[in-house]
């Protein structure tokens, strides 16, 4: 269970910024991204989100694997991140909460349609396998190949 990648962006709809590491503040999320501080909504701080998932819809949709499709900021590997929700982890020397499960939404939908799949397929698609928003609990540093680890 691992972080395979780190993104970020800095501003909403922008560019997203691929890192080798971030820092994590509690409550506030990840230093420099654009929801850094934010709390409009619960998880908001941080989301993650399975590569087996993203090279899944890959896989059946045609295109060639691209870990930033989703535009979530931890893409992870061997671990279901559905099962985190309510439960506390470490990655890195950061301590997060899984708030609630990350559905798709329009933005998603209307990013990853094309010719062959509409923006409600891509959602009807996601549901369920969008990923995992967490808040983060204790401040740290995460880096790409950290390993996750759920309390006991």
């Amino acid at each position: 269970m691992i972080v395979e990648r780190i993104f970020i962006s800095r501003q909403a709809g922008g560019t997203q910024v691929t890192c080798e590491s971030i820092r994590v503040e509690r409550d506030m999320g990840i230093v420099g991204d654009r929801h850094f501080g934010r709390n409009d909504w619960a998880g908001q701080n941080l989301t993650l989100v399975e590569a087996e998932e993203i090279a899944a819809f890959c896989a059946e949709t045609g295109r060639p694997d691209n870990l930033a499709i989703t535009r979530r900021n931890l893409v992870t590997r061997g671990v279901r991140l559905n099962d985190l929700v309510g439960k506390t982890f470490t990655i890195g020397s950061a301590t997060l909460r899984g708030v609630e499960t990350c559905e798709p939404c329009g933005d998603l939908g209307r990013a990853l349609a094309d010719d062959r799949l509409s923006a409600a397929a891509v959602v009807k698609r996601w549901v369920g396998r969008g990923g995992l928003r967490a808040t983060v609990v204790v401040d740290g540093e995460i880096g790409v190949g950290a390993a996750i680890s759920v309390a006991a």
